[in-house]
């Protein structure tokens, strides 16, 4: 795991929102709490833009498997 990478804190769950970025390979990819997971980006300024959207946004979560 990368030094910048972030894991959900305390108080995970479908109502919480605490949006972060990952990488995977060479992919970042924004994830949240409640379950919402961006597209994979190959730019890590546009996966940090996919997570602030969402927490202004409040985006439902998606269903599983769902793109």
């Amino acid at each position: 795991m990368h030094a910048h990478d972030q894991t959900p804190g305390p108080g995970s769950g479908p109502d919480v929102h605490n949006a972060t970025t990952t990488e995977r390979g060479s992919f970042s990819v924004a994830r949240c709490a409640c379950g919402w997971a961006g597209p994979a980006r190959r730019s890590r300024d546009r996966a940090r833009t996919d997570a602030a959207d969402h927490m202004a946004h409040r985006t439902p979560a998606a269903a599983p498997g769902g793109a």
